[in-house]
């Protein structure tokens, strides 16, 4: 059986995944800056967390109600996904927002918006080093001309502002949503909606609480729904679609595409009050622009290996996936059940998906 149609297939809907989730979240920076005088940045990153949360339960509940009370397609979060999910949780629902919201107290919405490109970075470097996944030169010189253009957008500041204090913060930021992304990853097959919907939730009630405790108060009712709605947009949505482009893409190559969220952020910011970017940010965009466009271009295919898997995830009768049922079967496609791959030698385009995580 000949595989390349059906993964071609997926590749291209892993990249829609991740650009959507890059101009989701992307689109949200501006915005969430704006409210940033309207609370404490704790408490501004609980309400975003939060709105998150609630729109994404919202969604679970309606989608349910929708097929009555049936999810046959989608696979839920297993026992052993909960310690991946609470690390990613910790590094990036809690940590990573309080870091981005105190950092763009002082760093304008366009250079914020680039910075937020070295999460890409961050990411991969995680991704390469520590969890071992693939990857080549056209993909590592790509990443150099990112890491380019955030040095340029950091000593920008420096020399203006003396030690870039919010530079940093997005960038510690960038580096918590990277340990997130990479163990989001480990639970990527199962339900993209509960997965964000959890996060949300649990991210939004630590924060909120979190700024209890150190005094700060919440503002009036219009801003506090637009925190909500900023958030479940910027990281509810966003992270449902980051969620679903890991399972096609694996985590370095969803990060480097969700490298163009700065971008829609900056070119929003554009259009605000007080934003005057300078000739140091257009070439900084130069660079990450190069960087962007080596990773959109590469193309990956060798002869390779499967090695026996068992886990449950959505999937349907492809080249992949080629098992008997040891239950009745109407031939509902895709569907969710364990499943056993046997091993199977093939030459193909791919990514480091969930069914590629092979040596080379």
């Amino acid at each position: 059986m000949n595989p390349t149609p059906n993964r071609n297939a997926g590749l291209h809907q892993g990249v829609i995944y991740a650009l959507l989730a890059a101009a989701l979240f992307g689109a949200s920076t501006p915005f969430a800056k704006s409210l940033v005088g309207e609370m404490a940045p704790v408490a501004l990153a609980g309400m975003l967390y939060m709105g998150s949360g609630l729109g994404l339960l919202v969604l679970y509940l309606a989608r349910g109600l929708v097929r009555r009370g049936g999810n046959g397609e989608i696979a839920g979060l297993t026992r052993k996904d909960w310690p991946w999910l609470g690390g990613a949780i910790l590094a990036g629902g809690v940590a990573g927002p309080v870091l981005l919201m105190l950092g763009l107290t002082t760093t304008p919405a366009a250079s914020a918006s680039l910075l937020l490109n070295m999460e890409g970075v961050l990411t991969s470097m995680l991704a390469w080093f520590v969890f071992k996944e693939n990857f080549d030169r056209r993909i590592f010189i790509g990443m150099l001309l990112i890491v380019a253009a955030g040095v340029l957008l950091s000593w920008d500041q420096a020399t203006a502002q003396g030690l870039p204090v919010g530079a940093l913060a997005i960038v510690g930021a960038c580096l918590c949503w990277g340990i997130d992304n990479n163990l989001t990853r480990k639970v990527s097959a199962s339900d993209a909606v509960q997965i964000a919907c959890v996060k949300g939730l649990v991210a939004g009630a630590v924060n909120l609480s979190i700024a209890g405790a150190l005094g700060s108060r919440l503002p009036g009712v219009s801003t506090v729904l637009s925190a909500a709605v900023i958030g479940f947009c910027g990281y509810g949505l966003s992270l449902v679609m980051f969620v679903l482009a890991l399972r096609h893409l694996g985590t370095a190559r969803t990060g480097a595409y969700f490298s163009a969220a700065p971008f829609v952020g900056a070119a929003i910011s554009l259009f605000l009050p007080g934003e005057q970017p300078g000739t140091l940010f257009w070439i900084a965009a130069l660079l990450m622009g190069g960087g962007i466009w080596l990773h959109l271009t590469e193309s990956h295919e060798h002869e390779h290996e499967h090695d026996p898997l068992d886990h449950t995830h959505a999937h349907r009768h492809d080249a992949h996936h080629q098992h008997e049922h040891d239950f009745p079967w109407d031939k509902t496609e895709p569907h969710v059940h364990p499943h056993r791959h046997t091993p199977i030698k093939h030459s193909h385009k791919h990514y480091p998906d969930i069914h590629h995580q092979h040596g080379h």
